[in-house]
């Protein structure tokens, strides 16, 4: 069998603002991208352009999940606890 579409290619950025610690969900958003790319069977790839930000993708269907990975999160690395690394500001403690 012989490929005989070309291979495509679709990049936008999504830009989010948090007022600090926060989850956000942000599926809606990403769909929207895919189905405005046209493209119908491919990979689509979510990076982050800030070291201090982090990407999780977790189910949504029990609102507690996402409690409980707060609580964790909070309690492996505290606020406000002595971090000897500083240099880059408050943003990545």
């Amino acid at each position: 069998m012989t490929a005989t579409t070309a291979t495509r290619h679709h990049q936008q950025v999504l830009t989010l603002r948090s007022q600090g610690k926060s989850l956000q969900r942000f599926t809606a958003e990403v769909n929207q991208v895919v189905r405005a790319s046209g493209v119908e069977t491919g990979l689509c790839t979510v990076f982050l352009r800030h070291t201090s930000a982090s990407l999780i993708i977790q189910e949504n269907a029990d609102p507690d999940v996402l409690v409980d990975l707060e609580n964790f999160l909070a309690k492996l690395v505290p606020e406000g606890n002595h971090y000897i690394h500083s240099t880059e500001g408050p943003d990545d403690m």
